[in-house]
């Protein structure tokens, strides 16, 4: 089996960013649904406001499907989520206890055919369904072009007109390992 890092450190744009970060790893989140919340709760905000968002919220809540399925929605209101937010937060809830999801029940699943279950959920975008591929399941060949960092950091690698479009076309040559080369690029954001 291939190594990611091996790849990707004979890259011209990404060498330098493998070999001064070391191997980054990509490890399947042992709570997929709790991921999954984090991710709802990152959707265009700050770090730092999603950071203390995350933290009311687990502190409040028993952050599991049949929790959030019944609790009352002012309390993840009182934790910072916007209404909007709860009500995605508790939809994908109801969600992963009536259809039972968990690490198995997407096992063998394809990408494609995880990012169109989890859009069909209302407050699941394409964006929060590529963060669960990679960071809940462990995903090896994600590349969330429709990430700010992401765009930033191809933008920074290949300059600033690098469209969404090139930007995909780039990162064919990271396959099968673009969840690897996402992390570099946003090492690169992050400086």
């Amino acid at each position: 089996m291939t190594d990611p890092h091996d790849v990707l450190r004979d890259d011209p744009e990404l060498g330098g960013l493998v070999a001064e970060h070391g191997a980054l790893t990509l490890n399947p989140a042992e709570d997929p649904f709790r991921r999954l919340v984090v991710s709802i709760v990152r959707q265009q905000v700050s770090m730092d406001a999603a950071d203390a968002i995350e933290a009311r919220l687990f502190d409040r809540v028993d952050v599991t499907p049949e929790a959030i399925a019944g609790v009352d929605p002012e309390v993840l209101r009182v934790a910072g989520l916007s209404s909007r937010k709860a009500d995605y937060v508790k939809n994908v809830a109801r969600t992963f206890r009536d259809e039972g999801y968990d690490h198995a029940y997407f096992d063998g699943m394809s990408d494609d055919a995880i990012r169109a279950e989890l859009t069909a959920i209302t407050g699941v975008g394409e964006w929060t369904a590529e963060m669960f591929l990679m960071f809940a399941l462990g995903r090896e060949d994600v590349f969330p072009v429709g990430d700010l960092g992401i765009r930033k950091g191809m933008q920074l690698l290949f300059g600033e007109d690098t469209t969404r479009g090139e930007m995909r076309e780039i990162a064919t040559r990271w396959q099968p390992y673009r969840s690897y080369a996402s992390l570099y690029v946003w090492r690169a954001y992050e400086g």
